[in-house]
C-alpha cells in the first residue's frame, strides 16, 4: 500500500476579512477588489455596534475599520477590539480619509497595526490585507506550537516524576527499595557529620523466611513481604526516618537523630508488630508464626568513619540476635 500525504486543510491558511464601516458604497468597493481572490473570505459588519460580536463569530485574520462612523468613534472601536481577548492579536486596517498625523499617531497607540487612506489601490490593498493576515496566521501557529511545547514539557515533568519514583520504589513491597537506601544513608551520614548527631540503623530479617518460602510458594512468600513491609512502614513513623527492602528478606531502618535506646525501643517495636500479624509458619523452628531478628547500630559519624561501617555493624548484630535464637533484636556494642 502507497502512504497517502494529507496536505494541511486550505481552510487553516484562509485570510478572512473584515470591514467595519457605516458606507455600504465602500464595502461595495471592497468587495469589487476581493472578488477574484479566492484565498480571501469577506465579511461585511455596516453596524459598529455589532462589530466585536461579528468579529468572535467570524474569527477574521484581519480587519479593515472606519474612523469616522455615527454613533460610535472609530478610535472606541479600536480600542475596544484591543481590549476585548477574542480580537485583541487580530490586525487591524484603520480606514481613513485623510492622512493626518496627529489621528495617525493616535491609531497606532491605540493599537492599530496599519492605517490606509481609503481607498488606495487595489494591488497594495490585497498586498496589505495579506501580509497582515500572513503575519497574524503565523503568530498563532507559534503560539500553538508553543502552548503544545509547554505541555508536552509538564507531561514530561508529570513521567519524569513518576518515573523517580518508580526507580526509587521496591516493585514487590511498594516501599523504598535499595537505591534509595543507599542514596538516604550516604546523605543522612554526611548531613550527621556535619552536625555532630546520631544516625542509627536497623537490619532486619525474617527468621526462617526459605522454609516459608518453599512450603507456601512463592505467591505465598511474595505476600509475607509485602505484609511485613507494610507493618514495618506503618511502625515507624517519623518522617525523617526511612524504611526500605534491604534485598530478599532483608529490611533496614534508617533513623537520623536516633540514639541508641531510642533505636532500640523502636527495634522492639517493630518485632511485637511482626510478631502481632500473626503469620502463620508451620516450618519455623522459632515459632509457630512468623518472626523477625534485628541488629541495631548507632553512630555518629566522623570523618575517620564512613556508612558502610555503620551498616557492618548493624549487620554483625543481626548475626547475634540470630545465634542467640532469633525473634529478637541486638544492640551493636
Amino acid at each position: 500500500m502507497s502512504d497517502v500525504i494529507v496536505e494541511p486543510s486550505a481552510e487553516v491558511f484562509r485570510t478572512r476579512v473584515m470591514l467595519v464601516d457605516d458606507q455600504t458604497i465602500v464595502a461595495e468597493a471592497l468587495r469589487r477588489m476581493l472578488a477574484d481572490e479566492e484565498d480571501i473570505e469577506y465579511h461585511y459588519c455596516g453596524d459598529p455596534a455589532n462589530a466585536i460580536k461579528e468579529a468572535i463569530s467570524f474569527q477574521p485574520t484581519v480587519i479593515l475599520q472606519d474612523l469616522v462612523m455615527p454613533d460610535i468613534d472609530g478610535l472606541m472601536l479600536l480600542k475596544f477590539f484591543r481590549s476585548n481577548p477574542e480580537t485583541v492579536t487580530v490586525p487591524i486596517i484603520v480606514l481613513s480619509t485623510k492622512e493626518d498625523p496627529k489621528i495617525k499617531s493616535q491609531a497606532f497607540e491605540l493599537g492599530a497595526s496599519d492605517y490606509l487612506v481609503k481607498f488606495p489601490d487595489q494591488l497594495e490593498v490585497i498586498a496589505r490585507i495579506r501580509a497582515h493576515s500572513r503575519s497574524f496566521l503565523a503568530q498563532q501557529q507559534r503560539d500553538e506550537a508553543y502552548e503544545a511545547l509547554r505541555e508536552m514539557q509538564k507531561e514530561l515533568e508529570v513521567k519524569n516524576a513518576e518515573l523517580e519514583r518508580l526507580s526509587s520504589q521496591d516493585g514487590l513491597t511498594g516501599i523504598a527499595n535499595r537505591r534509595s537506601f543507599d542514596e538516604f544513608i550516604s546523605r543522612e551520614w554526611m548531613r550527621g557529620a556535619r552536625e555532630n548527631q546520631s544516625l542509627s540503623l536497623i537490619l532486619i530479617d525474617i527468621d526462617h523466611f526459605k522454609p516459608y518460602n518453599d512450603n507456601y510458594g512463592h505467591q505465598g512468600g511474595d505476600d509475607c513481604l509485602r505484609q511485613v513491609a507494610k507493618t514495618l512502614a506503618s511502625a515507624a513513623r517519623r518522617s525523617g526516618d526511612l524504611v526500605a527492602r534491604y534485598g530478599g528478606e532483608e529490611f533496614v531502618v534508617v533513623m537520623p537523630g536516633t540514639d541508641a535506646d531510642g533505636a532500640a525501643g523502636i527495634a522492639d517495636t517493630l518485632r511485637s508488630k511482626i510478631e502481632a500479624l500473626n503469620l502463620p509458619h508451620e516450618f519455623s523452628s522459632t515459632a509457630d508464626h512468623i518472626t523477625i531478628s534485628l541488629g541495631v547500630a548507632t553512630m555518629v559519624p566522623t570523618a575517620d568513619k564512613k556508612a558502610e561501617d555503620l551498616i557492618e555493624a548493624a549487620d554483625q548484630a543481626l548475626y547475634e540476635a540470630k545465634e542467640s535464637g532469633r525473634n529478637r533484636y541486638h544492640l551493636a556494642a
